[in-house]
């Protein structure tokens, strides 16, 4: 790990930043104390209500495991099937000697200020893994929840998908009712081991003012499957992410999938890089996006450095309510033998499908929000029904808040 200059960072802060820039220093990171939660069914109704919202359940109803912090403290964590773990990161980091063997290992610790930010002032994180030949069905559910005002939230997570093992997860990031300002600084690392498979769907549910930068790196071993999900149906000032995935075993397989919608006043920047590195490795990248308003660029980069890889992209966006919507795929094939297609198109919703639908019974609004839920509903082969009920309930949400 190499060694951080908090001044070093100030000089680069432009170059590395795209989109609205964020003042670090607007921001508290000191740490926020609260006790720590036996029994989630015992938090505020409202808390609880928030965290659902987010795919996140209380009363852990289908659930394998939980970790949930708010603030910077760890409310409450816990594994209830054989062959799961789940810990906060400082714990793995004081007691677990095999960590360090994942810890920055996939993300470059001075790749730019957030990521600075994230090891100097780390408050926490999950660690959640599957032991070798594990199935954990039920998905882990992992929520990071701010309560304070102006708080930033630096945390860094590992997800580990040992060998031949089977891992889901839902982790849910969301801010209080009375939370409008706020920053999630949130550094992931995934390994996806021979022949594992792992799911990773993250619903936001964020404020009118949070700032949001993830960073995040996987890596994914021979017969490995890595299917990552990002659902961002509620307003956030400015969220900036670009995932990436790298394919490094023959027959590897990733799928990204991402469903958002960009309020007024928002403005997003989100992706996904897949670098397909040896042969028979499969990559897809699918993307829906609708701006109410907002404005989004929605980014796309497959990768394929080998001959006999297959990958695909396609990025489709919706204007409602004014915004804009930039997308911007990529399809870098470096030698012969490479199959790689992409589609993108951007529109608005026509009048006549609308017409038909009111001619069918429905209001302008009903016809509209069918419309929309259509346009967002996109088949994820591979989850839990317990997963994809999740994903239905949050596209379901953001029929409401946009009609």
């Amino acid at each position: 790990m190499r060694n951080l200059d908090k001044k070093a960072f100030q000089a680069k802060e432009k170059k590395a930043t795209l989109g609205i820039d964020v003042d670090l220093d607007a921001y508290s990171s000191e740490p926020v104390s609260h006790d720590y939660v036996d029994d989630l069914s015992t938090l505020p109704e409202a808390d609880k209500k928030r965290m659902i919202l987010a795919g996140v359940d209380a009363e852990e109803k289908d659930r394998s495991g939980t970790y949930v912090q708010e603030d910077t403290t760890v409310l409450h964590t816990h594994s209830k099937q054989e062959g799961l773990q789940v810990m906060s990161i400082k714990q793995a980091l004081k007691e677990c000697d095999w960590i360090q063997d994942y810890y920055w290992k996939l993300v470059a610790v001075d790749t730019d200020k957030y990521t600075a930010r994230a090891q100097l002032d780390l408050h926490n994180g999950y660690v959640i893994r599957a032991l070798p030949g594990s199935k954990v069905i039920y998905p882990v559910q992992a929520c990071l929840y701010l309560q304070k005002e102006g708080l930033s939230q630096n945390v860094h997570n590992i997800i580990i998908a040992e060998e031949g093992s089977e891992l889901h997860i839902i982790t849910g990031c969301a801010t209080a009712a009375h939370l409008r300002r706020g920053l999630h600084v949130g550094i992931s690392e995934f390994y996806v081991k021979k022949n594992a498979k792992l799911s990773f769907t993250m619903i936001h549910y964020w404020a009118e003012e949070m700032m949001v930068r993830p960073r995040s790196v996987a890596r994914v071993e021979e017969g490995g499957l890595f299917l990552n999900n990002y659902i961002c149906m509620k307003p956030a000032r400015s969220l900036q992410m670009y995932p990436t995935t790298h394919l490094v075993g023959k027959g590897a397989v990733a799928r990204f999938y991402s469903l958002l919608v960009g309020s007024p006043g928002s403005e997003m920047d989100v992706g996904g890089r897949i670098f397909l590195k040896e042969p028979g490795s499969r990559a897809e990248i699918i993307a829906r996006t609708i701006s109410n308003g907002g404005n989004i660029i929605a980014r796309g980069d497959l990768v394929g450095e080998v001959p006999g890889i297959k990958a695909h992209l396609e990025c489709r966006g919706l204007i409602l309510n004014g915004g804009s919507i930039h997308a911007i795929p990529e399809l870098n094939g470096k030698v012969a033998g490479v199959e790689m297609s992409h589609e993108a198109a951007v529109g608005k919703i026509a009048q006549d499908e609308i017409l038909y639908l009111m001619s069918r019974g429905l209001s302008e609004d009903e016809a509209t929000a069918t419309i929309v839920r259509g346009f967002l509903s996109v088949d994820i082969p591979g989850l839990p029904p317990q997963l994809k009920a999740e994903i239905d309930r949050a596209v379901e949400q953001s029929d409401q808040d946009m009609m």
